[in-house]
């Protein structure tokens, strides 16, 4: 192929017009490369790389490269040396070049191939792999791919959102999550699970954004309660049930672990290795277990009584509206305090001081069912990206793969993409 039309080739491979033409493509077989070298054409119109506008020259500039993608299992660059324009608006700046976003050692061309590479990859080390790069550059990719994702993110309305806390180290360590319900996607991710991480969360939206919020979905934390009730006081706060149910579980298992050491004293080691019969679900264990259950309630009286209470509390969410709802509640909560049960009367005293936020259930149907379930993709996530230790990167992952966003490089800013 002679030199022109090899030109000419890559030209329409690359689909490269205006200003620039491919000048020269070179092969180095030693070093598996090739280099695709582009100038700009004589005598083209420049124009500045801010506002578009024609400028004037200013000098040729200095040469740089871009990782494009493989040809033929080479590596393949793009060489050029960006001229600089002399802008009336915006003073010196360099031209903006079509395949690459702007201070970007990458083609968009590769940018959107990186991208479709992690989203198929389990690690991010993985996908550093696959792309022969750092994990410092594929997690660069990563972390711009979100930050288009957000700027393009329409602001629309968001009657129901969830909020909820996830680990991220060791100890102590937890981010804020919030989550469109209806959408089922990750709307942001905040270090911390103080009120100030929770109203981090809320000010990333407009006013008249939150305005539309009807209803959030949230555990009994006193962080999202206050953040919520400031950002959006018109929306009623509905404490998810699953919450409230692993409260109540955690009591039943106080009990029995009481009654536990109770019985052991006395010789009776009928409640050892019992834990997971109180706990799950009746309907999920198998015949024998149950009947196994159902003998397990007449030896030990306090653990099986704390055990049909919290059956009762199940029930609340099957009534068929607020009034049936309200009514059942106060049949548990009369026999919960009369229990003799300590940990049982806490809990029953807890859910009576927010008895309006537990009915709103009934006014709107919401869970953070759809968080618990990004939750799980968010564990494997840490679990996967072992030794993850700063937060931006964890963001930029949960918000990668759980936030539903417009990832690639834009179609109509960029030729190339």
């Amino acid at each position: 192929m002679k030199t022109h039309d090899l030109c000419r080739h890559y030209e329409l491979l690359l689909g490269v017009e205006g200003p620039w033409q491919v000048q020269g493509v070179e092969l180095d077989l030693e070093a598996k490369r090739v280099e695709i070298r582009l100038v700009v054409k004589a005598g083209h119109a420049l124009t500045c790389g801010r506002c578009g506008q024609r400028a004037p020259g200013y000098d040729a500039g200095e040469e740089r490269r871009w990782r494009h993608l493989d040809t033929m299992g080479f590596e393949t660059q793009l060489c050029a040396r960006v001229p600089r324009v002399n802008c009336p608006t915006h003073g010196v700046n360099t031209l903006r070049v079509p395949w690459a976003e702007r201070n970007q050692r990458f083609t968009l061309m590769f940018e959107a191939f990186a991208i479709k590479v992690l989203e198929a990859c389990a690690t991010i080390q993985q996908a550093a792999e696959l792309l022969r790069l750092d994990w410092r550059a594929v997690q660069a990719i990563m972390t711009r791919a979100v930050t288009r994702g957000l700027a393009r993110r329409a602001q629309e309305a968001l009657p129901y959102v969830g909020l909820d806390e996830k680990s991220f180290r060791r100890g102590q360590s937890y981010v804020s999550v919030m989550v469109d319900i209806g959408r089922g996607r990750v709307l942001e991710v905040m270090d911390g699970s103080d009120t100030a991480a929770a109203r981090r969360l809320w000010a990333q939206y407009p006013a008249a954004q939150r305005q539309a919020v009807q209803g959030v979905a949230m555990d009994l934390s006193s962080a999202f309660m206050t953040a919520t009730a400031e950002a959006v006081p018109h929306a009623e706060q509905v404490y998810d049930r699953y919450h409230l149910m692993e409260l109540m579980v955690r009591a039943v298992d106080l009990v029995r672990r009481q009654e536990h050491r109770y019985l052991l004293r006395q010789g009776d080691k009928c409640l050892t290795g019992t834990r997971a019969l109180w706990l799950f679900n009746p309907q999920h264990l198998a015949v024998p277990q149950q009947e196994r259950l159902q003998q397990l309630r007449a030896r030990a009286e306090q653990t099986g009584r704390a055990w049909a209470i919290k059956e009762l509390l199940q029930e609340l969410w099957r009534q068929p509206d607020e009034a049936h709802g309200r009514a059942l509640f106060n049949e548990w909560y009369a026999w919960a305090i009369r229990s003799r049960l300590y940990p049982v009367k806490r809990v029953a005293k807890t859910f009576k001081l927010y008895l309006r936020g537990i009915l709103a259930w009934f006014r709107h149907r919401i869970t953070n069912a759809v968080t618990e379930g990004l939750n799980s993709t968010i564990q494997a996530l840490k679990s996967m990206a072992r030794g993850l230790r700063l937060f931006p990167h964890y963001r930029a992952r949960i918000l990668f793969y759980c936030g539903k966003l417009d990832l690639y490089p834009s179609h109509e800013t960029h030729a190339l993409c």
